[in-house]
């Protein structure tokens, strides 16, 4: 690797000028390998377990109250949680800027809800697709990524520009976002294609998700939502780098 090679990976991970959002989402298994809450057989439908309320809707809260805590008091930008589509499945969003504080941020953050789920004798389950039978959601890492020339009046050039690369790289991302993340992206329960490339404006089915707010500020970030639940964020990073920044 050249000087120049060198003093940019450098400038790449500690710079502030590159802003990570992962939204990790995961499941909470019991001891018997099943998904917290669920008795014998499946509950009922998805539908009513996204951001639920109520002991029917939602299984695990304590554990993500703890978690969400634990984090904020080891000083990791945690921005939000919420149930997810699925009974017994979570997701939480951790916000940092600099490739290598999103990646220490997000591993630490996953030892710490392993720590917590040991506590209430619960396990976390990371796996992309846990239940394979059914109509039942995968669990991904979406990725929100931005730099400072996205977020600036004109960015959404840059924005463009951004997908048009990743269009063009689509296998070589799929290759570093996680193992069996194929079972997961069929482009049915909230994913796009595992072997096509996409993208569209607030479009849940699209390997790329720009949000509307972005679209009509004509500035901001877009949204990955390719990696899998199991992905190591220090691989997502580099490989959004290489192929927005550096191409």
């Amino acid at each position: 690797m050249c000087d120049t090679e060198k003093r940019s990976a450098i400038d790449f991970e500690d710079s502030d000028d590159y802003w990570f959002g992962f939204e990790q989402e995961y499941f909470i298994m019991n001891g018997h390998g099943r998904p917290l809450g669920w008795a014998e057989g499946e509950p009922g439908p998805q539908g009513p377990y996204y951001c639920g309320v109520g002991a029917s809707k939602v299984a695990g809260r304590k554990v993500v109250s703890d978690h969400m805590l634990k984090c904020i008091n080891a000083e990791i930008n945690m921005t939000g949680t919420n149930a997810e589509v699925a009974l017994g499945q979570w997701e939480y969003q951790v916000f940092s800027k600099g490739a290598k504080n999103a990646g220490d941020d997000l591993w630490m953050s996953r030892y710490i809800l392993e720590r917590v789920a040991e506590d209430f004798g619960v396990c976390v389950n990371y796996d992309p697709k846990p239940i394979s039978e059914g109509e039942w959601n995968g669990s991904g890492c979406h990725t929100n990524f931005s730099t400072h020339d996205m977020r600036v009046d004109g960015g959404y050039e840059f924005i463009e520009k951004a997908v048009a690369a990743l269009a063009i790289r689509h296998d070589e991302h799929m290759s570093v976002y996680g193992s069996g993340n194929e079972r997961r992206m069929t482009g049915e329960h909230e994913t796009s294609s595992y072997s096509e490339f996409s993208f569209g404006v607030a479009d849940r089915g699209r390997s790329i998700r720009i949000g509307t707010k972005t679209r009509d500020d004509k500035k901001g970030y877009f949204e990955d939502r390719r990696p899998s639940s199991n992905c190591d964020p220090y691989l997502v990073t580099a490989k959004m780098y290489e192929t927005i920044v550096v191409r």
